[in-house]
């Protein structure tokens, strides 16, 4: 794809940008080709690709692990180059599948190690540990003094995920962070970051070869292939309009079932009605219509209240649901 499809030059929103990168590990390897694209300002964009497609490669270029063979990195119009990269990396936020949490150190001293790095006096590093353990939902007197082998999988990656924001960084890179757990623990954590990210609203570069996930996470997707971008757009653009075959396979599979991931239940809030109380069963405008067909299966109920926050922004009946989502068999 050329450069000139992709970036949007001197664009206000683009956060970083990525300029005609090559990446050759040997004369006979070369893992990316002539890359270009933006990141932009507070959006999640998710690199998906199989096995080998350079999406790895592309992520540890921005806190520079890789460095490129030629071309440029851009971050709010500066040359990485020009950062020391230890400067760089204490700004960006990094969480990857493994975790990565420092064995010989409890969960605060994991948290608060960049914040340490970066001169934060104790009584701030604290009180930014406790404020963190609660948003991903741990109570810090049960797990601050704990040590990385005393905490289930699920807690490790929670904890590894508020290490990366702990500084406040305005970029935080994912490489597969959940891609090590079991179904229904990657399907918590992944609602889980859903409702942290509309809360602190960072740029997030996440990769995955999974494209439910990708559907799920994205706010845009670049499909990569052998190095190179095939298409980069929004979930539903990439399912009505593939630009090729290659990008087509990736979600002609399921293709109904993602279809529904891309649309909110927020198109399909009706009249309110009177609220005793927050119903047992609700959603959030952002919930999609495969999470409101599920929750409808499960609950047996008509009709499902919607609310962002603490605010009731109406109902959503279930015959109005399976009238929308039939379409999207056609």
């Amino acid at each position: 794809m050329l450069c000139s499809l992709v970036i949007r030059k001197n664009s206000w929103a683009a956060l970083i940008i990525f300029e005609h990168i090559y990446k050759n590990f040997s004369s006979k390897k070369r893992a990316l080709s002539d890359l270009c694209f933006e990141v932009r300002e507070g959006e999640t964009l998710v690199l998906l690709g199989r096995s080998g497609s350079g999406k790895t490669t592309s992520l540890k270029m921005i806190n520079r692990l890789i460095e490129p063979s030629s071309g440029k990195i851009l971050i709010h119009g500066k040359d990485i180059q020009t950062f020391d990269p230890i400067y760089l990396r204490r700004n960006i936020g990094y969480a990857i599948q493994h975790v990565g949490l420092f064995k010989h150190m409890t969960v605060e001293e994991n948290i608060g190690l960049v914040p340490k790095l970066l001169g934060w006096v104790d009584v701030r590093i604290r009180k930014r540990v406790e404020e963190l353990l609660y948003l991903i939902g741990l109570n810090p007197e049960d797990v601050r003094n704990s040590y990385p082998h005393q905490l289930s999988g699920g807690q490790k990656q929670r904890i590894g995920v508020a290490r990366a924001i702990a500084a406040d960084p305005p970029i935080i890179l994912m490489d597969e962070p959940f891609g090590a757990l079991d179904p229904m623990t990657r399907e918590q954590l992944q609602n889980e970051f859903l409702e942290l990210e509309r809360d602190i609203r960072k740029t997030v570069v996440f990769v995955t070869h999974d494209v439910f996930e990708a559907i799920k996470m994205a706010d845009r997707i670049a499909v990569m292939e052998k190095g190179q971008i095939l298409q980069i757009g929004t979930p539903r653009e990439l399912l009505k309009n593939p630009v090729n075959e290659i990008v087509d396979q990736f979600f002609s599979q399921h293709r109904y079932q993602l279809s529904l991931m891309t649309q909110t239940v927020s198109e399909l809030i009706q009249d309110k009605i009177a609220l005793l109380s927050i119903p047992r069963l609700s959603l959030h405008p952002k919930a999609t219509f495969l999470d409101a067909l599920n929750l409808f299966n499960k609950s047996k109920t008509d009709s499902i209240s919607i609310f962002d926050g603490k605010n009731y922004l109406g109902e959503i009946r279930q015959a109005h649901l399976l009238k929308e989502s039939v379409k999207f068999l056609k």
